[in-house]
């Protein structure tokens, strides 16, 4: 019987210690929920433990292979670049290990149905029907990125959760590095007649970014008394997630990525980054990986090669 490649969870890291202990307990669980798989998980950047430091922790197991899922929304930069770089740095450092590469989680039906359920808690259960929910405007904030692809990625996501759930609007914002910013997104719902608004943060886990789009919902709505704002949680450790993993991981043991690769940066000239066609990625310089000191090997990104086993 053959053994099943191990799952190794690459995350991108946050300063916030509340956000990291959620990601590594997320990794537990999925543990506890597939016993028959190694599983391991690190970050790129951040926060401990680092994703080398997790790959030793299979190697030491005795792992060869292994399937990596990148616990991210979107394809941006992290996803398509800095884990793949990473990943080829630690093949450099394990000689005979080999590796497969999923893609992203987003957008996804079973996301789709948390983000819905995250909203009808914050109206407090009163708008469950097409009916209630048709004075409700719903602002969703993204991580934001400097790459157009991933951007996208949350508009379309936004469209997605619009259809046939009956709001009265689903808007899109970002609480960094691309536009429209947080209190800008929830002008335009102003504008568009809104009377309620519910801000929904498309974010997996609690962390300064999360914690930044509430308080700048707050100070908006306080400068905005005749409109109603609520805040909505984070999609967090939900059963949907843990399933939707395995079914990333599924999907990279067998080949069956279906990466999207018709907008992205690195291999196709968008007006404005054309200077980022075959760019080499390296991966992140992690502070707590003590083998950083092999160097930073280059990933040719312009062939797309993370969609490709390893």
């Amino acid at each position: 019987m053959t053994t099943p490649p191990a799952l190794l969870i690459a995350g991108h890291g946050t300063r916030d210690d509340a956000g990291a202990e959620a990601f590594r307990d997320f990794v537990r669980q999925l543990g506890r929920r597939r016993p028959d798989l190694p599983v391991a998980g690190g970050f790129i950047e951040l926060s401990p433990p680092p994703l080398g430091e997790a790959v030793a922790e299979l190697v030491g197991k005795g792992v060869r292979r292994f399937a990596a899922v990148p616990l991210m929304l979107v394809s941006a930069g992290h996803a398509k670049g800095d884990i793949p770089a990473a990943l080829a740095r630690e093949k450099e450092r394990h000689a005979g290990i080999s590796y497969t590469y999923g893609r992203p989680l987003g957008p996804h039906p079973a996301l789709l149905n948390v983000l819905e359920r995250r909203l009808d808690e914050a109206l407090g259960g009163a708008a469950r029907t097409p009916e209630d929910r048709a004075d409700v405007t719903v602002l969703l904030v993204g991580r934001g990125s400097t790459d157009p692809d991933a951007n996208a990625e949350v508009h379309k996501a936004a469209r997605l959760l619009w259809e046939g759930r009956g709001y009265a609007g689903v808007e899109t914002a970002f609480v960094s590095l691309a536009a429209p910013d947080v209190p800008s997104g929830l002008d335009r719902c102003a504008r568009l007649g809104a009377r309620r608004i519910v801000v929904l943060p498309y974010f997996l886990f609690t962390g300064i970014l999360p914690d930044r789009v509430r308080q700048q919902t707050e100070g908006w709505a306080a400068a905005h008394p005749d409109v109603e704002v609520r805040s909505a949680d984070v999609i967090g450790p939900e059963p949907e997630l843990l399933d939707l993993v395995i079914e990333r991981y599924e999907e990279a043991v067998k080949g069956d990525l279906r990466m999207n690769c018709d907008s992205c940066v690195y291999r196709i000239a968008l007006p404005g980054f054309e200077d980022k066609v075959g760019l080499p990625q390296q991966p992140h310089f992690h502070p707590d990986d003590d083998g950083h000191h092999h160097g930073h090997g280059h990933h040719p990104h312009g062939g797309h090669s993370h969609s490709h086993a390893r």
